[in-house]
């Protein structure tokens, strides 16, 4: 009885000291990337004496983010497909707007206040390694959001969806991603990124870039509908 008590202290508290690695492996990412951070800043940092305190907890450096990368991910993904499943058993969603709540809703409520940066300057820096490191899976919800953002828009072809999706995505990372930015930063207020009304009305503006009427020649039309038409990436963990 004795063991298995040491063995659950044991336990505890290696995983207290991994999360604790990640959290601040996670908020010194955010700032400087991936590459501008050592283990051994991350691990001083996270209090740890032993300089390999990375490679003991998590086996290198990229294994590190890669669990970062999908702690994220794991969180976002299981809070849209909650919000999916209850709007489709009540015949849902019924609007752009609805959908558009499923994506922003659970990255403003993730518990890391540096995880949309990370995920935003990760992207651009390591695509490639982002979009591995996260299971399909666990990305699933966005695709079902993507779903029923077709059926909602029909008045759009197919290919100029597709644009929109990519327009979408990258306004999200980059609005939000930037408020995140500056709620980090409480050497001073920031009164239009606190705000509810400013949220309020970057969803509205989503909803809109989604809805708008495309005013486009035929044959910008029949070049977006070609060969070359924007077909979206998969997406990272939040958009």
């Amino acid at each position: 009885m004795v063991r298995l008590q040491l063995a659950r202290a044991d336990d505890a508290a290696r995983s207290a000291a991994a999360g604790q690695i990640k959290k601040v492996a996670l908020r010194l990412f955010a700032e400087r990337g991936v590459d501008g951070v050592t283990v051994r800043e991350i691990a001083a940092a996270a209090g740890q004496k032993n300089h390999g305190a990375v490679g003991y907890y998590f086996g290198s450096k990229e294994a590190l983010v890669r669990a970062i990368v999908m702690d994220g991910a794991v969180a976002l993904d299981r809070e849209r497909n909650a919000a999916l499943d209850l709007l489709e058993e009540q015949g849902g969603p019924r609007t752009i707007r609805q959908v558009v709540n499923i994506l922003i809703e659970p990255v403003l409520g993730l518990s890391d206040d540096h995880y949309v940066q990370f995920i935003v300057i990760f992207a651009m820096t390591h695509r490639d390694m982002m979009l591995d490191a996260i299971d399909p899976a666990w990305n699933r919800a966005y695709g079902r959001c993507l779903d029923h953002l077709r059926r909602l828009m029909p008045h759009l072809p197919p290919a100029l969806q597709n644009q929109r999706f990519v327009f979408m995505g990258a306004y999200i990372s980059a609005v939000l991603s930037a408020r995140q930015r500056a709620l980090a930063d409480r050497s001073r207020a920031h009164p239009m990124w606190g705000s509810e009304s400013s949220l309020e009305h970057f969803m509205q503006s989503l909803v809109a870039l989604l809805d708008a009427p495309a005013d486009l020649p035929k044959d910008m039309l029949a070049r977006i509908g070609g060969a070359g038409a924007a077909i979206p990436e998969p997406p990272g963990p939040v958009g």
